[in-house]
């Protein structure tokens, strides 16, 4: 009889050990789920504090690019202007953070976010698979159509993409227009220069033949240069537009800055941006 309720002291007290174990080990599965879940968040929001801490959002550009950002003398100072600048302003409003704009060559924009020189892009990019390949995008803030500067006495000359074959084509360095004009001009001759006002005088001194580039930079050259003109022809762009790039990986960046694009153009802000920009652009 002892025997008998030995045993089955002794599996009551089995079962009830084992029952405490799982308990257990379901509490630290939980804690353990708890903490990485943790973590994820902080790895996802680590870019957006950090820039938040240094109390600044570093935005990288090529400010030659009228009406998107380029050089300005207000009251007697020279300062970075566009809709670009605009909305890197927004964006860093709603970090809660000051704005530097570093002015660089377009070409070392993209090297320059791995790097730690910038925290984002804001210069009229194209998010291309390439480009893709190494940084991350926003969503498109901007969707321009892209064209071919000439000289207004050879308007007639240039109906046709194929009317440009073999032609002298200049365009800015590492631009999306660059890649268009290869793709698209049969045995194109590409001259790349890194400032497009430099490509300008080249075409006004018959040096290149025409010039690609983004229709709203076209019609402020145009304002500036009456002897240059649109050509008929159009170059396809199937990238989609303009996005802001940023470091690969920053999750929480990409959305914030995704945010603030969205409320732009709910509110219909970029579209005043653009106005005022080329209005800027075309004052004496």
């Amino acid at each position: 009889m002892k025997i008998g309720m030995i045993k089955k002291i002794f599996t009551i007290s089995v079962i009830s050990i084992m029952s405490l174990s799982l308990v257990a080990c379901g509490g630290s599965e939980a804690k353990t789920e708890g903490i990485e879940q943790t973590s994820t968040k902080v790895e996802v929001n680590k870019d957006v504090q950090r820039i938040k801490d240094k109390g600044k959002l570093v935005v990288g550009l090529s400010a030659d690019y009228a009406p998107y950002e380029f050089h300005k003398i207000i009251d007697g100072k020279d300062e970075i202007v566009g809709f670009d600048v605009e909305i890197a302003k927004e964006i860093a409003k709603d970090l809660g953070v000051q704005l530097e704009i570093k002015d660089m060559d377009f070409n070392t924009l993209v090297g320059s976010l791995p790097a730690g020189k910038i925290d984002l892009i804001i210069s009229g990019m194209s998010p291309t698979p390439e480009r893709a390949e190494a940084v991350d995008f926003s969503d498109i803030y901007y969707t321009a159509t892209h064209g071919i500067l000439v000289k207004a006495e050879n308007k007639d000359k240039y109906k046709t993409l194929d009317d440009f074959a073999g032609k002298k084509i200049g365009a800015q360095m590492g631009s999306i227009q660059a890649d268009l004009a290869k793709n698209e001009i049969k045995n194109v001759d590409l001259k790349l220069l890194s400032d497009v006002n430099n490509l300008i005088m080249e075409l006004k001194s018959g040096k290149i033949d025409g010039l690609a580039v983004e229709l709203p930079v076209a019609e402020m050259a145009m304002k500036g240069n009456t002897d240059l003109i649109l050509s008929t022809p159009q170059l396809e762009d199937n990238e989609g537009g303009s996005a802001v790039a940023i470091k690969k990986g920053s999750k929480g960046l990409v959305k914030q800055v995704n945010e603030t694009i969205k409320r732009l153009q709910d509110s219909g802000k970029i579209d005043e941006f653009v106005v005022k920009a080329q209005q800027l652009a075309h004052e004496q």
